[in-house]
């Protein structure tokens, strides 16, 4: 939709990748409707994962003992904060949707995606106590994660070897989007693109090009326990 303002968070080390075409596909289709589109390429901006007293560039409102939440959320409120995170928390803040491109591992995101959602969703940027779940800083966005799995669709049923995937969908939509406030659009799933045929690689690619078409029209999930776990 004109004038919206989409970033996508990309992980993935190899611009020709699945994960690369997905995240391609995306800034087309979003342009092509009008939106901006910023991307956040993770690997190649060389981005820091790791939670450090780096990050708070003035003094430390206790020296004495390293207490890593207390200090950012000082500094992000005296703006001090070290700049590779403000410019992320600027993005962000700018954004109307942010997606999140990146293969799962171990049921999980990448370590440099971790570490950005460590550093840039600090306390007193994306919530505050109170200030979380339904009243997080980040309400009025919506999040959606595009995720790539190496398992086929078949083990990630409730019967399957590795259980239902909104299982470990829960940590990252619930845990962290939902807690700083996000809407969460329904995933994008990819199964096994690494045993796909070259035809179902491309289809997987055009389904996720044709949802965007429509993305805007789209309803958040009900992101509470029932959703994830059942009744």
């Amino acid at each position: 939709m004109a004038g919206k303002k989409v970033l996508i968070v990309y992980a993935h080390q190899e611009p020709r990748s699945f994960n690369g075409s997905l995240k391609k596909v995306a800034v087309d289709e979003l342009s092509k409707q009008g939106c901006t589109v910023t991307v956040s390429d993770l690997y190649a901006m060389n981005f820091e994962p790791r939670a450090t007293r780096k990050d708070i560039t003035g003094a430390l409102s206790n020296p004495e003992f390293f207490n890593y939440g207390v200090e950012a959320y000082e500094a992000c409120k005296k703006r001090s904060l070290t700049s590779d995170i403000i410019d992320e928390q600027k993005k962000v803040q700018e954004a109307d949707l942010v997606i999140f491109q990146f293969p799962l591992y171990w049921f999980s995101v990448p370590a440099i995606l971790k570490g950005w959602m460590d550093r840039v969703l600090c306390q007193g940027f994306a919530f505050d106590i109170p200030g979380f779940y339904d009243s997080g800083f980040l309400k009025d966005k919506l999040a959606l994660l595009s995720v790539t799995t190496g398992g086929t669709a078949e083990m990630y049923t409730k019967t399957g070897v590795s259980g239902h995937f909104k299982y470990f969908l829960w940590p990252l939509q619930h845990g962290a989007l939902h807690f700083c406030g996000f809407k969460v659009l329904a995933p994008q799933i990819s199964f096994a693109p690494e045993f796909a045929s070259k035809e179902e690689k491309q289809g997987m690619v055009a389904s996720w090009a044709q949802r965007l078409k429509t993305i805007w029209k789209e309803e958040p999930i009900h992101c509470t326990p029932p959703w994830y776990f059942g009744e």
